[in-house]
Parts: structure tokens; sequence; C-alpha cells
């Protein structure tokens, strides 16, 4: 009995998040044409990070008001947050360099130059005071001193590195999307120390981690995230999530896991405990809303999306994106 009520409630739980408690309220318009990778959130101040083409534009999460552009920049992927240092560090993929800016100002203190080729995710880590930098083209990883803005090292990794996470604690766990593995960083040692599979899961993309419980949420390729213990490398479960999916984020507050979904939805996996995990359902978005960020704060996310032309001609060339059409959506979940 205790059972049934048990998935009766989790059916209930579920019609109720599709209908009530999970939907886009905002759709933040933002100028500019360029493609976009990661977003990220400054929860302290309540805005948003985009990477969007050559610039990385700062809005206001409340209403959506442009606050800055940050320009001068080369293909950008991510932007790292280093907020004890009053610090951003923003990874250009096409001139392999990173850029650091001043959070108050959003003006440039430095350009910094990576030991490899097409920098994509970047982390800064409070613990060790360091900046990440996962060079796709060249399957390592460049190290800065946060506090100097100097190389520090370079650390080679299994294959393409995708997303990545800290568990703040001295570990850096960071997907490999060609091998379908995570490889863990020590940071003292500043090497790869660890790595394991995620099969079945294959081309991980987005990684989410609960520093609680130690799972790890690696969204992958083939419609699936597969949980792994951070601490043995076990993979708990998988779970089915949508196509297209480049991100995912993690609140630890209600202790979800959201999976954004090119194909134009978030799935939403409900952490029981440490060794069960429930779909919850899909929320509608956009299709091309594929990756993510999560205010913890205040339990809204944001996902960069816009509108492409029909396709035409050559099938693996993208559409373009229609003039105009760039946007934040804001999802507020509760």
């Amino acid at each position: 009995m205790k059972k049934v009520l048990f998935f009766a409630a989790i059916l209930i739980s579920c019609f109720t998040l599709q209908a009530q408690h999970a939907k886009v309220v905002n759709r933040f318009s933002l100028p500019g044409d360029g493609g976009w990778d990661y977003i990220t959130v400054d929860e302290a101040t309540n805005t948003v990070y985009t990477s969007h083409g050559n610039i990385v534009q700062v809005m206001n999460a409340a209403d959506g008001k442009l606050i800055a552009t940050i320009e001068n920049l080369n293909g950008v992927h991510g932007i790292a947050l280093a907020k004890d240092l009053n610090k951003g560090f923003i990874s250009n993929g096409r001139d392999s360099s990173v850029t650091v800016i001043d959070l108050k100002t959003y003006k440039t203190l430095a350009k910094i130059q990576v030991t490899g080729k097409n920098p994509d995710a970047i982390i800064y880590d409070p613990y060790s005071q360091l900046v990440f930098t996962f060079n796709g083209r060249t399957a390592n990883s460049t190290v800065i001193d946060a506090k100097t803005n100097q190389v520090k090292a370079t650390i080679k990794v299994d294959g393409k590195p995708e997303f990545v996470q800290t568990d703040l604690k001295g570990n850096i766990y960071v997907n490999i999307e060609d091998k379908s593995m995570i490889d863990v960083i020590d940071t003292k040692m500043l090497k790869m120390t660890k790595h394991w599979s995620i099969a079945p899961g294959e081309e991980p993309s987005g990684l989410a981690l609960d520093n609680e419980t130690h799972r790890l949420f690696s969204v992958c390729g083939n419609k699936m995230m597969v949980v792994s213990d951070a601490q043995t490398g076990k993979v708990i479960t998988t779970l089915p999530i949508g196509d297209g999916c480049d991100g995912v984020a993690f609140d630890p507050v209600l202790k979800r896991a959201y999976s954004s979904n090119g194909e134009g939805n978030i799935t939403i996996v409900q952490e029981v405990n440490k060794d069960k995990f429930v779909v919850l359902g899909n929320v509608a978005t956009q299709k091309s809303a594929r990756t993510i960020a999560v205010n913890t704060k205040t339990h809204h996310l944001y996902l960069p999306a816009a509108e492409f032309n029909a396709q035409t001609g050559n099938s693996k060339q993208r559409p373009a994106m229609k003039s105009g059409s760039f946007v934040i959506l804001d999802v507020a979940v509760k």
C-alpha cells in the first residue's frame, strides 16, 4: 500500500508540476543575432550573464533589462564568476583565450592565452581559487591562478571535455564527450586522478552536481540522464530526457535536476533520496533552448533561445537565425 500511495503521489505531483508549478513566465529580448552557448546566474545580484556571439550580455533577471554588454570577445563559450575576487573569466573559443573582467564595472582587466585550443567550458573553484578552462580541440585543461591571472598548469584529459563541476573540496569533475566518461581532477596535485564510464550514456554534454549526496547528473546525446556517484564512480541510475540536450542544472533546495532539451522542453528529475530519482515530467520551453542556469534562491531557470529560418539546401548546415528573435526564457518553478 505504501508503494502504491508513493507512486500515486508522484503522478499527482507530475500533473501539478506541469499544470501549475513550472512554466515560462517571461521572454526577455536581447539585441544581437549571434549564436550562444553557456549562461550563468549571479544569485547575489540576481543577474544573468549570457554568451552571445562575440559579446557577453548582463541582464537584470527581475525585469530583463540589459545592464551591460562586454565586448571585444571572440567566440564566447562560458562565463565563470569569482565573486570573492570580484572577477569574471570568459572563455573565447576562436582565439583560445580568457578575458578577465571586473564584476562591478564590467571593464576588461586582462586577456590570458590558454595552453590549448578552443577553450569551451570554464569554472572557478573557490576552494583553490583557480580557474579551469577545458579546451575542446586539444583534450586538456588550462589552470589559471585567479588572483594573479597567471597560467599555472596544463592538465591532460581523456578526450573532448564538455561541462564541468566542482565539489568545493578539491575535486573537479568533467564530462568527456567522445569517450562517454567522467574525469576527475585533483586541484591540489593539478592532475587527473580518476575516471569512469557513464555507459549506457553517450556523448555527455551538461553536468550538474548535488554536493550533499555526491551525485553527478550527466545529460547525454542519446536522450538519457546518467546519475553517478561522485566518490566511487558507480552509475546509480539512468533516466529518459528530451532530444538535443546541452545543459543541466541542479537546485539543491528543491532537490531537482533540470535537463534543457533543444527540441523545446525541460525534463525535470526529482531526487527522492541519494539512490532514487523520478522523472516528474517535461515543461514546454522553445525549440533551440538547449543550455540552462538556475537561481537556487528564487528557483527560476534561464535558457537562451531564438527562432530560425526553415532548413534549405545542405541539411548539415545550421539554418540562419531570424533577426531580432534572441530571447532569454525565464521559467518559474515552485
